[in-house]
């Protein structure tokens, strides 16, 4: 929550706590809907989504806190799609616009772009380290107050993402 919530620095109202509330909230849904038997939310799983995150969540290019989640949950999608125990996952939870072609032509650009990265991170433990290593540096330079990737936000924004969420990387430690 807090990467995204970095990377989004224009978004001044945005919160972490929102972030891990949508993840929350699709992998609750399909769980209480029976698409899946156990919690998605794995330390491996998160490494996919913070792979898939950091390369297509661009703070410059979104400009509500509408349009990251429904990229967020594109990402979310492809993750679920790709790791997940399912053959098939339902769209509804992942879904937050009216305009179904958007949410396909985002998916397919991710996937056009990533597949290479997203095959990598499960052939290549050396890849799957580097990308987990980043993001639990992503987590260290939340709690050290330290600058976002790639731009310098607003203390307002900073004070914002540091309200009173855990990192994600919080829990990849235990």
């Amino acid at each position: 929550g807090d990467f995204v919530c970095r990377r989004c620095y224009r978004l001044k109202e945005l919160s972490p706590g929102e972030l891990v509330g949508w993840f929350r909230g699709v992998d609750r849904s399909l769980l209480l809907q029976g698409w899946q038997d156990q919690a998605f939310i794995t330390p491996a799983n998160l490494v996919f989504v913070y792979l898939l995150c950091r390369e297509s969540l661009r703070g410059d290019e979104l400009a509500s806190a509408a349009e990251l989640q429904a990229a967020f949950l594109t990402c979310l999608y492809l993750a679920y799609s790709y790791m997940g125990n399912e053959i098939s996952y339902p769209l509804k939870p992942f879904l937050v616009e009216p305009d179904k072609e958007r949410f396909w032509q985002r998916c397919l650009r991710l996937i056009q772009r990533l597949s290479p990265q997203m095959l990598r991170l499960n052939a290549d433990p050396h890849f799957f380290t580097q990308v987990f290593q980043d993001l639990k540096n992503e987590g260290e330079t939340a709690g050290a107050g330290g600058p976002p990737s790639g731009a310098a936000p607003s203390s307002a924004a900073r004070d914002s993402c540091a309200a009173g969420a855990k990192h994600w990387t919080m829990n990849l430690d235990r």
